[in-house]
């Protein structure tokens, strides 16, 4: 199975959001079936088949989430953020300010869904591929 090595050296080629769609497709052949990634610390829990899990580490100082999630903003930096506007950190701060808590990528449905605090969907989007 795959191994958090093998995950970060695809990521470190993700310089912004116009990136991400690669680096889906190279974890896909690594065997991840979705993920999960916390705003807060940046911590993302990996899943593959046969209920293979592994949990990487925080990846950067504790961010506060606002408890109330404005949609709209958030719409617009993700936006800028897909067409290589901002840098990854940018774009996670962005999104604690925001109100999103945390993201799942399914990589077989190929999407990515945003939740706030409360666990609510706030957006779920295709990936291109």
């Amino acid at each position: 199975m795959f191994t958090i090595a093998q995950i970060k050296q695809a990521h470190s080629k993700v310089q912004s959001g116009a990136d991400f769609p690669a680096y889906i497709q190279e974890i896909k052949q690594f065997g991840v079936m979705y993920f999960e990634t916390f705003v807060s610390n940046g911590r993302t829990d990996y899943y593959g088949s046969n209920e293979y899990k592994i949990a990487g580490p925080a990846e950067y100082p504790e961010l506060t989430i606002a408890d109330r999630c404005n949609i709209e903003q958030f719409k617009q930096g993700l936006q800028e953020h897909q067409q290589g506007k901002t840098n990854y950190l940018t774009f996670v701060e962005m999104c604690a300010e925001f109100g999103i808590e945390k993201w799942q990528m399914h990589i077989g449905k190929m999407t990515c869904t945003y939740f706030d605090k409360s666990g609510n969907e706030i957006l779920k989007e295709q990936i291109p591929q």
